[in-house]
């Protein structure tokens, strides 16, 4: 005979903790990867911490400019670190057992951070906008109290935005299997595995967390078009130009490593689940552009480099 429904319900187990599969199954470049990784992580947090400290040590940085490179190098250390260790430690031992609070926690800070990165780097967008745009009135518009409210608005947005997916997912019922085709956790791989209705967080993953990527990028856009305009047909000086599209190159050249392969994986209808193209797509956002975040502005920002020269001739020589 058949159980009732509640007596069917305590049969069923409930998962205590995933297994995370990793990257790949490949163990003959699992230590490749690892050195490889590895390398990719240590870069990260000493380029992004780098331009954090010069930041907060030089006075003449401290501008609205240099104030949301800061929160962005800050932003993209956490990035990293929720994801990186992880997956190194998953190169070293194989699959690698996460609970599922850990799962939670994990997902929780992903998204927190990188919704919060994608909403931070339309804020830098603007205030480029405004000091290019409208000088006269830049100090006036991103003054001390102003950029201090963009910056906790946008921490808080990320902050709630990941709560919702987080308490969202808990709810959810998971009864085996428990193998996520993943190295982390996150909320497709794991709305996979989840035994019931998902159509809700599905809904809310497209709606919302496309609503927090679509946003912002087409502000940023909408931004640097009209600064490109505006260069083109109203600033007859060469020198300011060029200076003017070295700094948006660099902001756009960060701004398409982050929003097209998030675009890819949470925007963007797939026909098929493809947990490789996922992986990929992750790794671009959540550890290749912590890399290159420092290394772009560093490398095609005067001010930084002099500032990193001076402190490190400080250090070196400090009787000079």
């Amino acid at each position: 005979p058949s159980l009732p429904p509640s007596a069917a319900m305590e049969n069923q187990t409930e998962v205590s903790e995933f297994i995370l599969l990793g990257l790949t199954s490949l163990q003959e470049i699992w230590g490749f990867l690892f050195a490889l990784f590895l390398l990719l992580y240590v870069v990260s947090v000493l380029g992004n911490g780098a331009i954090l400290v010069v930041v907060m040590a030089e006075p003449h940085l401290h501008t609205p400019m240099y104030f949301f490179l800061g929160n962005l190098s800050c932003l993209d250390i956490f990035y990293s670190t929720v994801t990186a260790p992880k997956l190194l430690a998953g190169f070293l031992s194989g699959h690698q057992t996460i609970s599922f609070t850990g799962c939670l926690a994990q997902l929780h800070f992903f998204h927190f951070l990188g919704s919060s990165e994608a909403i931070l780097l339309a804020v830098m967008a603007y205030d480029r906008y405004v000091a290019i745009c409208n000088p006269l009135r830049y100090r006036l518009v991103m003054n001390p109290q102003a950029c201090l409210l963009l910056a906790t608005a946008t921490w808080s947005s990320g902050f709630l935005h990941a709560l919702m997916h987080t308490v969202m997912t808990s709810r959810l019922h998971f009864c085996g299997p428990n193998h996520v085709p993943h190295f982390f956790c996150d909320i497709k791989p794991l709305l996979s595995l989840a035994c019931g209705n998902t159509h809700l967080n599905l809904s809310l993953l497209n709606i919302v967390t496309g609503g927090i990527v679509i946003g912002p990028f087409i502000l940023t856009l909408l931004s640097y078009l009209y600064i490109i305009s505006f260069l083109l047909l109203k600033v007859a000086v060469t020198g300011k130009q060029g200076k003017a599209f070295s700094t948006c190159s660099s902001h756009l050249t960060v701004v398409s490593l982050l929003y097209v392969p998030v675009i890819f994986n949470y925007v963007l209808p797939s026909p098929e689940d493809n947990p490789e193209r996922d992986m990929v797509a992750t790794l671009m956002y959540s550890i290749v552009t912590s890399v290159l975040n420092p290394l772009i502005y560093t490398l095609r920002n005067r001010e930084v480099k002099t500032a990193l020269r001076k402190m490190l001739g400080r250090k070196l020589y400090p009787g000079r």
